[in-house]
């Protein structure tokens, strides 16, 4: 139990609809075995672009900027101008852990693990860094849609 934190990706397919010609194939098995799935029926794929366990700083910048202010874990739109403050949010960190407290600070939570700006701290600022800059990097036309959502 705790505060885990993802990003998803989803990418409007609507295969079900012959004017977008939406030409492919889904093979997945589980656990040995098959899943049964219509590939013309596929509206939407969604895809997990990051996972955080317990980065409340994190959490914290998504519920003011992307949920105003509600921490309810629901489902919430971010933007590529969103992922892109973030992204210089946690560049200024990277580049001067003293403001890391100003800029960041960590957020008190019930399960939401510890609020000292330390290695940890740090780790998740570089996992954001890298996750933000692969998804600003993709300039592909079916790129999607992202989506923060908590869980605690």
């Amino acid at each position: 139990m705790g505060l885990d934190s993802y990003l998803t990706k989803r990418i409007y397919i609507g295969a079900e609809y012959e004017h977008r010609q939406v030409k492919g194939k889904v093979a997945i098995t589980v656990n040995g075995k098959p899943l049964k799935i219509n590939f013309n029926k596929i509206s939407e794929i969604t895809e997990r672009v990051a996972y955080w366990r317990k980065a409340n700083q994190i959490h914290a910048w998504f519920v003011k900027n992307c949920q105003g202010g509600v921490d309810d874990c629901r489902d919430a739109y971010v933007s590529e101008e969103q992922l892109k403050e973030l992204l210089a949010e946690c560049k200024k960190i990277k580049k001067n852990k003293a403001v890391a407290g100003e800029v960041l600070p960590p957020q008190e939570g019930f399960f939401f693990g510890g609020t000292e700006i330390d290695e940890y701290y740090m780790q998740d600022i570089k996992y954001t860094i890298d996750v933000i800059e692969e998804i600003l990097a993709d300039k592909s036309e079916g790129k999607g849609e992202i989506y923060y959502h908590s869980s605690w």
